[in-house]
């Protein structure tokens, strides 16, 4: 079949209507049928177009799936693995697309060839490995479609995770919770320096009260954090500094320099209050 056309294309011009219906047939009534998914209108139109653009590749006579002529079933599958991806499609029921379209093709090679053991034996093993490969990028579109979502929520989540609070007029805190990495750096020092210009805060408060521990690469990230802070003219101080952190930092035998640091946030507050000289006082009681 690579060096000749394949009789297929002609068998499906032929037969397209029946070849198509017994199609979508197969994949509704497939165990990895979604029908909360994707109706069956949506379903008929993506196995017409499928089918119409892989008839017109095979006429080129290739059952390589890398050339040009294939470009319009490699984009089509790509849109297609991907919007399945995104609706919580698995990757078996993404595959079984193309998969289920060997049933009635070769039905109709038996159908056509069956006087003829050698042509039959030879399109049903050319069809079977080209669907296969087929099938095979689409599990991989649909990897990557995956990956590429889970890593724009992972986003999300780190964007979520490091709000920047305004507590008083220039003075604005951020309170982190869970592991500091260098990912999660970057997101912290870009909303922290955001809000610092935003907020035209002269004092900013980072909190590690919810940071489980404390080794020498996160506190080269909070210095990282401070550095960047005081680079924008605003002072920084860490609150949060339990017993066991105070512990660790000192046998590690890190430094953090001339950073003012506070048990609590509270402190911190109260100590960033005093600066911009300010300072909370209990009111008097009523008479």
């Amino acid at each position: 079949m690579a060096d000749e056309k394949s009789r297929i294309p002609g068998i499906v011009r032929q037969h397209e209507r029946e070849i198509l219906d017994q199609w979508v047939r197969s994949q509704l009534s497939a165990v990895t049928r979604r029908a909360d998914l994707l109706n069956e209108d949506v379903l008929r139109e993506d196995s017409r177009s499928f089918l119409a653009a892989f008839t017109e590749a095979l006429q080129h006579g290739t059952t390589g799936t890398d050339g040009k002529e294939w470009n319009e079933v490699r984009a089509l599958l790509e849109r297609l693995s991907r919007s399945r991806a995104q609706k919580g499609f698995s990757p078996a029921e993404t595959a079984t697309f193309v998969f289920s379209l060997k049933e009635p093709l070769f039905a109709k090679l038996r159908e056509k060839y069956t006087g003829d053991p050698a042509v039959l034996a030879e399109e049903t093993w050319g069809m079977s490995a080209l669907l296969d490969k087929l099938g095979l990028l689409t599990t991989e579109i649909f990897q990557k479609s995956r990956e590429e979502v889970i890593s724009r929520q992972q986003q999300e989540m780190l964007e979520l995770s490091t709000p920047v609070v305004s507590l008083w007029d220039g003075i604005v805190a951020l309170p982190l919770i869970g592991t500091l990495d260098s990912a999660r750096t970057q997101v912290v020092m870009e909303t922290l320096l955001q809000r610092i210009v935003e907020k035209e805060a002269a004092i900013a408060i980072i909190d590690i009260t919810g940071v489980p521990t404390v080794d020498t690469l996160v506190a080269q990230h909070l210095l990282k954090a401070v550095a960047a802070a005081r680079l924008m003219g605003a002072d920084c101080i860490i609150s949060g500094i339990r017993p066991q952190i105070a512990q660790t930092i000192v046998h590690l035998g890190v430094t953090l320099g001339e950073v003012t640091t506070k048990a609590t946030l509270a402190d911190a507050f109260g100590l960033a209050l005093s600066r911009t000289g300010l300072k909370v006082v209990r009111a008097s009681a009523s008479a």
